[in-house]
């Protein structure tokens, strides 16, 4: 076997043209014809290889973007003013083939470090606007816009919402600070599966966050109040709502609407007018909470759908 000379790599084309030319020296076309095969195997070989290096990532990968809007809305409390610190709002986009695949991340571990990289998951910023939000201005079908950007397309796996420290509420038109839990980590994340969002124009999606103020504030003794944030979310599409109006306006009324497996409240605003969305379809009962005197009513078999918004129309209390 001849040695080859150190100090050089040969390849695979070379090597095999040294070989030719020993075993045929004088069979130039059979040379050629057999350097020509030979390296268009090397090279579909190589294909192959650069193929499979980048399956994951190029051939796995979505194209194209998308628009989103972050909707920020209410779930009452019994507050005057329930004032939230938002520093930022992330989303972490699951670009590749088949999103299923991702099911058993451990997501709590992968929205602890949004600036991770990785080759499908890829981590947006909203550029939200820092600052402080009254929620409870947010009642009775009223929302705000929070966010709107286009990012990558792809499925949509988390949402991450950076808490401040600079949380507050008024109660009887006192200000009380709110404390974060020591073990708070300093945002809040919201697992999806990738479908969530409701898509309305094509590469435009949109999707509701319900920040409920009754689960979220947790009030312990000497007007001590924690904020424990839970959100929920929904799509106006894809669920039912109930609406009307309650008088008088010094029944200072709750209303509670309920069935088997659903309950939402709404606090009704100054002109007696509530609305409670992102409701499952079904059949529900609606209890009117009174105070100063006048009599608790409950109105049942309230039949409610997506596609047709229950209307109770206008309930008078009384004494």
């Amino acid at each position: 076997m001849k040695d080859w000379p150190t100090g050089h790599v040969y390849s695979c084309i070379e090597v095999k043209q040294s070989n030719m030319k020993q075993r045929y020296p004088k069979t130039s076309n059979m040379k050629k014809t057999n350097t020509f095969y030979f390296v268009a195997i090397c090279l579909a070989i190589t294909m192959f290889i650069l193929a499979s290096c980048n399956k994951n990532t190029s051939l796995e990968s979505a194209s194209g973007q998308q628009a989103v809007s972050l909707y920020l809305t209410d779930g009452p409390g019994f507050f005057d003013k329930v004032n939230v610190d938002i520093r930022s709002v992330k989303l972490l986009v699951d670009t590749s083939k088949n999103t299923r695949n991702n099911d058993s991340c451990n997501w709590d571990r992968v929205g602890s470090t949004p600036s991770r990289r990785d080759s499908s998951l890829v981590w947006e910023d909203l550029h939200v606007k820092a600052g402080i939000y009254d929620i409870l201005a947010l009642r009775n079908g009223v929302d705000t816009l929070l966010a709107s950007k286009t990012i990558v397309k792809g499925a949509i796996r988390l949402i991450r919402i950076d808490i401040g420290t600079n949380n507050s509420l008024v109660k009887d038109s006192v200000t009380y600070p709110v404390n974060l839990p020591t073990n708070f980590p300093g945002y809040v994340l919201i697992k999806l599966r990738g479908h969530e969002f409701e898509e309305f124009l094509p590469n435009r999606t949109r999707l509701w966050l319900d920040f409920d103020i009754s689960r979220s504030i947790v009030q312990e003794r000497n007007n001590q109040f924690y904020l424990r944030p839970w959100i929920a979310f929904f799509t106006v599409i894809n669920t039912a709502s109930v609406s009307g109006k309650v008088l008088p306006n010094d029944a200072k009324t709750v209303i509670t609407v309920f069935n088997n497996t659903d309950t939402a409240y709404a606090l009704p605003n100054k002109a007696g007018e509530f609305k409670l969305r992102g409701l499952k379809d079904g059949t529900y009962s609606a209890y009117f909470n009174a105070s100063n005197g006048y009599k608790d009513t409950i109105i049942t078999n309230i039949v409610v759908s997506k596609t047709r918004e229950a209307k109770l129309g206008t309930i008078t209390l009384r004494k």
